[in-house]
């Protein structure tokens, strides 16, 4: 059985995935809020999504290997992520998805398991 990180395409698959990821967030007015909470230059923050998805969808842990254990919410908790956040991060990688060529039944799957992630990262009132 093929890992989810195999049917992505493996780290090139999981590349372009960021990269679209990242354009979406970088050029669409529905995903303003979320962009400016990134730096300037989206570099470093394009690595780290790159290296973290390899390990959470069964490929390399290189994330682990760099940074440590990855304790998401910790790491985000110093940026103010609500509702609006969580949505326009989830419309940004819910676009991306769907112009992965991937099998249909890994996006529905990811996307509720990211949906689950977003929603945990966020720490502020609705």
């Amino acid at each position: 059985m093929n890992t989810h990180f195999e049917q992505l395409g493996g780290e090139s698959g999981i590349r372009a995935l960021v990269d679209r990821f990242y354009d979406l967030m970088d050029t669409a007015p529905e995903a303003a809020t979320i962009r400016a909470l990134h730096a300037a230059n989206l570099k470093v923050s394009r690595e780290k999504l790159f290296l973290f998805l390899c390990g959470w969808t069964g490929g390399p842990q290189h994330y682990v290997e760099k940074y440590g254990h990855p304790r998401l919410r910790m790491r985000h908790f110093p940026f103010a992520i609500g509702a609006q956040e969580r949505d326009e991060w989830l419309w940004c990688m819910d676009h991306a998805l769907a112009g992965h060529d991937a099998p249909d039944e890994l996006k529905t799957f990811l996307r509720q398991k990211l949906q689950q992630l977003a929603d945990h990262m966020r720490n502020q009132p609705e």
